[in-house]
């Protein structure tokens, strides 16, 4: 009775009756989740259609008759890409703009009502973080990102307070060996974020050094996106950057109390070696050679 299979499904059937993806009005503004989901992805900046057709998993036919169903109400004009006539680019109209405005409202007003419901608000949400991060791990983007942007500061601030919790000393970023933001940027390094839609779910960067390496830092991956080899995918385009970069020499460091990460550069190719420098936290070092 209480087999994973059933429990799938009883999971499924909740979450299309509480978003009313069967409605043929969705939110009560006169047209199915479809259309309002290519409205959607308009309105929060994605314009060529090829793009949106993807992001929302349609086929070409069905993402046709959207559009149609769209420009027909006036929400939507799609035109020929200015530099390649095969392509095609939606934006909204003035009403289109308005709609939007309204099902973000409405929107936001039903995920505050599912959230009123539920007395453990943070483990509702870590719910749904885990499960959307499993049903989108296709989708997880990695972007080179400056170290300094609104998603890098947000992946290093859970990352030092993740180490916090996991050290037994705690950890004081203003002791740590620091990674200078100007190091972590092109043509010296670099700073990857995987994004999972419009979330940030893992980062990983590449300083440059001036002592005939560079080093890895700061790999870490949201708990609810763990598991689906994302620390992996990290490391590798971290990797091809630094190859990119002409970097042949890569160290990093990291603590025991880390083993899934020690394990990770281990079956990598990670070789361990002694301590290269004098940061109190890491008690593990690591290089390879590309």
């Amino acid at each position: 009775m209480l087999d994973p299979v059933s429990r799938v499904r009883r999971f499924n059937r909740a979450v299309t009756s509480a978003v009313g993806a069967l409605d043929t009005s969705f939110l009560g503004r006169g047209r199915p989740l479809g259309a309002a989901r290519v409205l959607n992805a308009i309105g929060h900046g994605r314009s060529d259609v090829a793009e949106i057709r993807d992001y929302l998993g349609l086929d070409s036919g069905l993402m046709s008759r959207l559009l149609r169903c769209l420009e027909d109400e006036g929400l939507v004009e799609t035109n020929a890409h200015e530099d390649d006539a095969r392509r095609r680019v939606a934006t909204l109209t003035r009403a289109g703009r308005r709609e939007f405005a309204a099902y973000e409202a409405l929107s936001n007003t039903q995920a505050e009502g599912f959230l009123a419901q539920h007395a453990q608000r943070e483990a509702l949400l870590a719910a749904m973080d885990l499960v959307a991060s499993a049903l989108t791990r296709e989708r997880v983007t990695l972007d080179e990102m400056d170290p300094r942007s609104e998603q890098a500061r947000y992946c290093l601030g859970e990352y030092y307070g993740e180490l916090g919790r996991r050290f037994k000393q705690g950890f004081d970023v203003s002791l740590s060996r620091d990674p200078d933001a100007k190091d972590m940027r092109r043509p010296r390094g670099t700073f990857i974020v995987a994004m999972s839609d419009t979330l940030p779910v893992g980062c990983v960067g590449l300083k440059g050094t001036d002592h005939g390496y560079a080093e890895i830092k700061r790999l870490w991956v949201a708990p609810a996106a763990r598991g689906l080899r994302l620390g992996r995918r990290l490391m590798d385009m971290t990797e091809d950057a630094a190859r990119g970069l002409g970097i042949k020499l890569l160290r990093l460091d990291t603590n025991s109390a880390l083993a899934e990460a020690s394990q990770l550069y281990r079956r990598s190719g990670w070789s361990e070696i002694p301590r290269f420098n004098d940061d109190p936290y890491p008690d593990l070092f690591f290089e390879k050679r590309q």
